[in-house]
């Protein structure tokens, strides 16, 4: 029997190829419960081999990448729908040796997100039990392979699409492995003094405790130092209505809950002239500011995590699948530009407010009298006092 894939699966109940097909129904009934759609009695009789995928995501309308929580749809949820219909998948997650490169939050959006797990495959010859190795399996094995992209790309949602696969070795870790991490954030130009916040962003290159520019998670981490080893601000080529589009990009090993949002806020406000360029050095010294001061995070629409860099990985994806991709994503991509002109019109059409302009100006002004410098708010609890919290509650 061929399913959708192209690949010959078993036939399930025939009792020359299932051993004891009317034995144990329990345990039969324990595995379809555990993986919906298909038998894992069935499903690991197949081939095997682990592989990372690149997957990209539209981050607007997931409650993150990560499906431990409560809150769904996820992206994790969705790719793992995907892999379970195409009967991809070879055991849960825990016996696919599954593996994220990055937990983005909700509203974050990728074109380079790395997982990798253990998936059926098409050459008998691969052993799924060898040993730890740092090697990656041989090219000749790609070829006759399922093509992951093409069969996952078939039933994933529109805003989510597998970019390649490669074979990677059983040491593999797609985030123990990870070598670096890039993300960018996009803003309009409007009024910011780009040149303050280049001079801004440039103090964080190198390695710095970033305990003022994070979420603080005290139970999980106890180490806030990071490495930044790249920071630029750059036009892009889009514009709107004179304004031009620009992407802060920060490279580094890795990044804290909410780094990259909480250093993009800082900036902003230097932009803006609400803070000079030398608060960055006073939040990363941790002695003189032992306590973040309180501050709004940048949105995180804007936010994508652009790529996760490891060392001799090389992602594959056929001629066919690619050529699909493309097309997919210039459909996609078609299609919002349509609902930014649907916009364009409704501001085009609505009635003007007497003196508007007036009150666009005292708006502004209202805003920066209003700002309270970041040295001078209301701070949060140290590393220290929260440990202690915690400590005093066991």
């Amino acid at each position: 029997m061929h399913n959708g894939s192209g690949v010959k699966c078993l036939k399930p109940g025939v009792p020359s190829q299932i051993k004891n097909a009317g034995g144990d129904k329990t345990r039969k009934k324990k595995a379809v419960e555990r993986i919906p759609g298909y038998n894992l009695e069935i499903m690991t009789h197949h081939s095997k081999r682990y592989v990372a995928l690149k997957v990209m995501y539209f981050g607007q309308r997931f409650y993150g990448f990560a499906s431990e929580g409560q809150m769904d749809p996820t992206v994790e949820s969705e790719i793992f729908k995907a892999l379970e219909k195409t009967r991809l998948l070879v055991g849960d997650k825990e016996e696919s040796r599954y593996s994220r490169c990055g937990r983005t939050d909700k509203g974050v959006s990728s074109v380079g997100q790395v997982i990798a797990l253990f998936l059926r495959s098409n050459l008998k010859e691969t052993d799924a039990d060898n040993k730890i190795s740092g090697e990656l399996i041989p090219e000749a094995q790609i070829e006759g392979e399922i093509d992951y992209v093409r069969v996952l790309n078939r039933v994933l949602p529109n805003d989510i699409r597998i970019l390649g696969w490669s074979p990677v070795p059983m040491d593999f870790s797609a985030r123990f492995s990870c070598l670096a991490r890039e993300y960018k954030y996009f803003f309009w130009r409007g009024n910011f003094n780009i040149q303050a916040m280049e001079s801004a962003g440039k103090k964080f290159i190198g390695e710095h405790d970033f305990r003022n520019f994070c979420k603080m998670d005290a139970a999980n981490v106890h180490n806030y130092r990071r490495r930044i080893t790249m920071f630029e601000i750059s036009p892009s080529n889009t514009r709107f209505e004179g304004n031009q589009l620009f992407a802060i990009k920060v490279k580094g090993s890795a990044f804290l809950w909410h780094q990259v949002r909480c250093m993009v806020a800082v900036l902003f406000m230097i932009g803006h002239g609400l803070e000079s360029v030398d608060i960055i050095d006073a939040l990363l010294d941790t002695e003189k500011t032992p306590r973040k001061p309180q501050y709004a995070m940048a949105p995180e629409i804007p936010l994508v995590l652009q790529s996760c860099e490891f060392e001799g990985v090389k992602f594959i994806c056929s001629s066919g699948s690619r050529q699909a991709l493309l097309i997919h994503l210039e459909n996609e991509g078609r299609a919002y530009q349509l609902q930014s002109a649907i916009f364009h019109e409704a501001v085009l059409n609505c009635l003007p407010l007497p003196n508007d302009q007036n009150l666009l100006n005292e708006g502004t002004i209202k805003k920066v009298i209003s700002h309270i410098p970041l040295l001078s708010r209301p701070t949060e609890p140290s590393y220290e006092e929260r440990r202690a919290k915690l400590d005093s509650r066991r």
